[in-house]
C-alpha cells in the first residue's frame, strides 16, 4: 500500500457524519507523520471544534478546547508548500511563530488564499465536507461540534 491513499477520517458522531481527508505527505511528511500519531493514540477523539468561522475554516485539535492547548509532543517545524488554501483544504494552525504547529489543524470552507505559503497544508477533503459546512459557528461555539473518533487507514 501506498501513502497515495492515506486517508485521516473524522467521525463527527450524533448526527453528523465522516469527513474522509486524503492525507499529503508528499507535501508535509512531518505534520502527516503528527496527524498521524495523534489519531492512533486516540488524542483527537472527543476534541471539540473550539473555532469555526463561516466562510473561512473550521478549527479543531485543541484538547483543551480554548485554542491554546496542544498535545505534549515537541512543536513540528514549518512545511510550509505551495498547495493553496481552498475549500477543503486542511492546514496546521500555529501561534505567531512559524515553527509551532503541534496538534491543532484548521479545514477550509472557502477560498483562503492569503495564508498561503504562511501554514503548512497536509491534507484535503475527499468526501464529507458537508459534515464540517454543518459544524455549528462562533469562537468557541455555543453547542461545538466536535471529533467523536479519529482514524487513519490506507486503502
Amino acid at each position: 500500500m501506498s501513502d497515495e491513499t492515506l486517508t485521516f477520517t473524522l467521525d463527527t458522531g450524533n448526527g453528523g457524519g465522516d469527513v474522509v481527508i486524503k492525507l499529503r505527505p508528499d507535501l508535509a511528511p512531518g505534520h502527516v507523520e503528527r496527524i498521524k500519531e495523534l489519531a492512533n493514540e486516540g488524542f483527537y477523539d472527543g476534541v471539540i471544534f473550539h473555532r469555526v468561522i463561516d466562510g473561512f475554516m473550521a478549527q479543531g485539535g485543541d484538547p483543551t478546547g480554548t485554542g491554546m492547548g496542544s498535545s505534549d509532543k515537541p512543536d513540528l517545524k514549518a512545511e510550509f508548500n505551495d498547495e493553496p488554501h481552498v475549500r477543503g483544504v486542511c492546514s496546521m494552525a500555529r501561534s505567531s511563530n512559524p515553527n509551532s504547529g503541534n496538534s491543532q489543524f484548521f479545514i477550509c470552507f472557502d477560498d483562503a488564499r492569503f495564508l498561503d505559503g504562511q501554514y503548512t497544508v497536509w491534507g484535503e477533503v475527499t468526501s464529507g465536507m458537508e459534515h464540517v459546512d454543518a459544524l455549528p459557528k462562533g469562537e468557541p461555539p455555543r453547542s461545538p461540534g466536535k471529533i467523536t473518533k479519529a482514524t487513519v487507514s490506507q486503502g
